[in-house]
C-alpha cells in the first residue's frame, strides 16, 4: 500500500471533527469525498464528522483503494463507567437486598476474595437500577447491564464471568425478582499464554532492585512460586529455614500446602528479617503488625522493571509463571510442579508446556530439516545460496 491518509481530532466550527491528512492525490479526493468529506480553509485539509458510523465508512473506503490509514494520532476510546452509588444511598429495599446477598455468600463459606469481588458486582448493578423495583429486574435488565456498564466498561472476560457467577448465587435467594440467571450467557475463557522472564531477566530485576525488603519480595515470590495474596500473608512462623520449606496457610481453595525455599533466598532473607524486625506478618507495611499491600509489591516491581530495561508486561503473578516454567525446562515432573503450585487440575499446570524453551529446542525446524536434506545431495553452501542477492 504505496498511499497513506493520516486522520488527526479536529475541532471545526464547535464540533468534533476529525482532520484527513494525505499528500494530494485524485483517487484519495475522490474516495473521501464519497462519505462526504468537506475542504476547511482555515485549517487547510479534508474532513469528517467525529462519528463512529462516519469514521467506519471512511476507513472501508479507504482500504477499498489499498490505502494505509494511520490513526494512532487519535484518541483512545474511554470506557463507558457508571457510576456506584454508596451503599447509604441506595433504596431500602436494595439496602436489604445487597445485606441479604453478603449474608449468603459469607453462610456459604465464600473465601474473603469471593465475598468481595461478587458484592462489588451487585452494588454495582443495584446501583445502575436504582430508581428501578426489585420486581421490574428481569432477565433482560441483567442482560442490559452486562451490556451497558460490564461490555463498554472495559471489564476483562475474567470479571465478566465472575459477574455472571455473582448473579447465579444472587438468583439463588428470590427477592421478588423474574428472571433466571441459569440462562445467561456465560463467556469462553481466554486461552492466553502467560508471560515469562528468562532466567537472566529474573536475576537481572533482583541486581537493580535496591531496597532489601523488595528484593527481599521479588526473589522469594519466584524462588517458591508464591501468589502475592500467600505472600502478603505470610508469618514470620510459615518459613522453615533448617528444613528450606515455606507452610501456605489457606491458600487458593482454602488449601494448605508446603514450598521449598532456595538457598540462595535464606540470606537475604535473614538480612531483611534482622533489618526491618518484623512482628507478625513476614512483609509487613508501615504500620506495625499489619500485613504489606498488594498494590505496594505492584508499584515497586513496574519501577524495578523499568530499571532492568524489561519491556514485558510483569506483574507478581509473571514471576510465578516464570517459576513454573523454569522448572519444567530443568526436566521437573509436571505432576510434582502441579503439587508446588497447589493446582487442583494437572489441566492448569499443563499451560506451562507450551511456553517452555526446553519442548521447543527439542523440535527439528522444517526448513532447517528441508536444508539438511538438501545438503546431503548438493555440497553447495546452502547459507550463501539462501541469504544470497539474485539481482548481483
Amino acid at each position: 500500500m504505496d498511499k497513506q491518509v493520516i486522520l488527526k481530532p479536529l475541532r471545526h466550527r464547535g464540533k468534533d471533527c476529525v482532520a484527513i491528512h494525505f499528500t494530494f492525490d485524485e483517487l484519495i479526493k475522490a474516495t473521501i469525498k464519497k462519505v462526504g468529506a468537506r475542504w476547511t480553509q482555515t485549517h487547510r485539509c479534508f474532513y469528517i464528522q467525529n462519528t463512529t458510523k462516519a469514521k467506519q465508512q471512511l476507513y472501508l473506503q479507504l482500504r477499498s483503494i489499498k490505502c494505509y490509514v494511520d490513526y494512532s494520532a487519535m484518541p483512545k476510546k474511554v470506557p463507558v463507567k457508571h457510576a456506584l452509588l454508596k451503599f447509604e444511598t441506595l433504596p431500602q429495599s436494595h439496602q436489604a437486598a445487597y445485606t441479604a446477598f453478603k449474608n449468603y455468600l459469607i453462610g456459604h463459606r465464600k473465601s474473603e476474595s469471593t465475598v468481595h469481588t461478587y458484592t462489588n458486582f451487585i452494588q454495582r448493578f443495584l446501583s445502575y437500577y436504582a430508581s428501578k423495583s426489585l420486581d421490574r429486574i428481569n432477565r433482560r435488565s441483567i442482560e442490559v447491564f452486562m451490556e451497558e456498564v460490564i461490555a463498554k466498561g472495559g471489564y476483562s472476560v475474567s470479571s465478566h464471568r465472575q459477574c455472571i457467577s455473582a448473579f447465579k448465587h444472587f438468583s439463588q435467594l428470590n427477592l421478588g425478582m423474574t428472571f433466571d440467571a441459569s440462562e445467561l450467557h456465560l463467556p469462553k475463557k481466554d486461552k492466553k499464554l502467560p508471560v515469562v522472564l528468562s532466567a537472566t531477566e529474573v536475576v537481572e530485576l533482583i541486581r537493580v532492585t535496591r531496597n532489601l525488603k523488595h528484593r527481599a519480595i521479588i526473589g522469594l515470590i519466584y524462588s517458591s512460586g508464591l501468589r502475592i495474596g500467600e505472600l502478603i500473608n505470610l508469618h514470620i512462623s510459615d518459613l522453615d529455614l533448617e528444613r528450606n520449606t515455606i507452610h501456605i496457610r489457606s491458600g487458593k481453595g482454602r488449601k494448605d500446602r508446603v514450598c521449598d525455599l532456595g538457598e540462595r533466598i535464606k540470606p537475604m532473607l535473614i538480612n531483611y528479617a534482622q533489618t526491618y524486625k518484623p512482628k507478625l506478618y513476614l512483609f509487613e507495611g508501615d504500620e506495625s503488625g499489619k500485613a504489606y499491600s498488594a498494590s505496594s509489591i505492584r508499584q515497586f516491581l513496574r519501577r524495578s522493571c523499568k530499571a532492568a530495561g524489561i519491556k514485558k508486561r510483569v506483574t507478581p503473578h509473571t514471576l510465578r509463571h516464570s517459576f513454573a516454567t523454569h522448572l519444567l525446562e530443568n526436566g521437573v515432573d509436571v505432576r510434582y510442579i502441579q503439587e508446588l503450585l497447589g493446582h487442583s487440575r494437572p489441566e492448569t499446570t499443563m499451560i506451562y508446556t507450551h511456553v517452555s524453551e526446553r519442548k521447543l529446542s527439542e523440535i527439528t525446524n522444517p526448513l532447517d530439516q528441508a536444508i539438511h536434506k538438501y545438503n546431503q545431495l548438493d555440497k553447495r553452501d546452502t547459507h550463501t545460496l539462501l541469504s544470497r542477492n539474485k539481482n548481483k
